[in-house]
């Protein structure tokens, strides 16, 4: 069970460390665009701030990789910690912004953190 927990870990980590290059790389071209419903004239206001939530999200990523690789006694509550935080920033940004984020952000988290709770 502590692999499948840290496979999950990693998943929710590649996941907020795509989000971070949709938000700071290519927030202005079309894949970007249509992975947040924007248009080119509110993607080029709004690119600034885009860049720093997707920072945000980059030391969401980094915090779960420093779970995955710190290991014990450090790694554990460094993994509930983020998963934690990602969990709350999916539930403000369901809602405020959009229910699929429920779906992207705080569902992977959720069962990740389950799965490291079990395997502890």
């Amino acid at each position: 069970m502590h692999a499948v927990a840290n496979v999950l870990v990693g998943l929710v980590a590649l996941i907020h460390a795509y989000i971070l290059v949709l938000e700071m790389f290519l927030w202005n071209t079309p894949r970007g665009r249509a992975a947040f419903g924007t248009d080119p004239e509110f993607a080029e206001k709004s690119a600034t701030l885009a860049a720093n939530q997707g920072l945000y999200n980059g030391f969401l990523s980094a915090g779960l990789i420093w779970g995955l690789v710190a290991g014990a006694p450090v790694g554990y509550p460094v993994k509930i910690f983020f998963l934690v935080c990602v969990i709350i920033a999916g539930l403000y940004g369901a809602a405020t912004v959009s229910r699929r984020i429920l779906l992207v952000q705080s569902l992977p988290a959720a069962l990740a953190l389950a799965a490291v709770l079990i395997a502890h």
